[in-house]
């Protein structure tokens, strides 16, 4: 009877596993909607962001001179990775996607002879590029006790690339981060920060109604990029860092979703098996007693 119990002990044990994999799965819901409305409402400024940075890029690059966050420092000795990922695990492979990118990336400098500096946003990709980069990984933010990301957390990240990049530090800085397409489809993106990552102009151009329109500015160009660069900076993070609350819910809703499908079929399987043996078990003790009576 031993062996039923067993059966039976792990039996519980699978079924009050499946309720907390259900549980999970209904609290990722939950907050996926508005995770998906945050990074959805963020990427229309941050392309607009992008879009008057090269129209300004443009205009000053008739000059030959442009801030060193746009044009860069001239070398591309020293990169910096920006590695953002979540607190927290229990999302499928979220986490190992955005710090498998952003592993290849760095091996791929390192074997160029550059010199590599990891900064990791959430303890998960810190834990996981630690063991392989060692003292390359020079600062960790730690976001766990924050409930809902602001612009104040994603400021506070970029004022600490700043101050790296004002001590010459780097000459290149990336960003990764997981991008929300559905919640079955979450995709790692690298984007580069430092110099700035403008849209490619294309020859093909869609034609406008009416005229188009001239932009001036006041005061000069120089002045305003010297305002806004920092700010696309913090932008860009901000947005990097809806998109992965966006794609943690929707990839811990799925992985919830298929571990509580897993536990049920592992109970049916189970069950099946404790019947079984102990219709054995019955039969055996009903032969035992036929026999006995038999001899009698």
């Amino acid at each position: 009877m031993s062996n039923l119990k067993d059966l039976r002990n792990r039996i519980a044990s699978v079924t009050a596993t499946q309720k907390i994999t259900r549980a999970m799965q209904m609290v990722a819901a939950a907050k996926l909607r508005r995770a998906q409305e945050a990074a959805e409402a963020a990427r229309p400024y941050a392309e607009r962001m992008s879009e008057v940075l090269a129209n300004l890029n443009a205009r000053v690059g008739s000059n030959g001179s442009g801030p060193p966050m746009l044009v860069g420092t001239g070398r591309d000795d020293t990169h910096l990775l920006v590695v953002a990922t979540a607190e927290r695990g229990l999302c499928g492979g979220f986490n190992a996607n955005i710090a498998r990118i952003a592993r290849v990336h760095a091996m791929r400098l390192i074997d160029q002879g550059k010199t590599v500096k990891i900064i990791c946003v959430g303890r998960k990709g810190h834990d996981s590029l630690i063991r392989t980069f060692g003292t390359r990984v020079i600062d960790l933010v730690d976001l766990r006790a924050v409930r809902h990301v602001g612009y104040d957390n994603a400021d506070a990240i970029a004022k600490r690339v700043f101050a790296l990049f004002d001590e010459g530090e780097f000459d290149v800085a990336t960003l990764f981060f997981s991008e929300f397409r559905s919640v079955l489809n979450q995709v790692p993106q690298a984007l580069q920060l430092i110099p700035a990552a403008l849209p490619e102009e294309t020859d093909e151009k869609p034609v406008a109604d009416g005229p188009q329109a001239a932009y001036e500015y006041e005061p000069d160009e120089e002045e305003i990029l010297a305002n806004l660069l920092p700010l696309n900076v913090g932008t860009q993070i901000f947005r990097a860092l809806l998109e992965n609350a966006a794609s943690e819910q929707g990839a811990r809703m799925t992985a919830m979703d298929s571990a509580t499908r897993n536990a049920g079929d592992m109970i049916d399987k189970l069950t099946l098996h404790y019947n079984r043996t102990r219709q054995a078990q019955i039969t055996k003790e009903l032969i035992e007693i036929v026999s006995g009576a038999e001899a009698l």
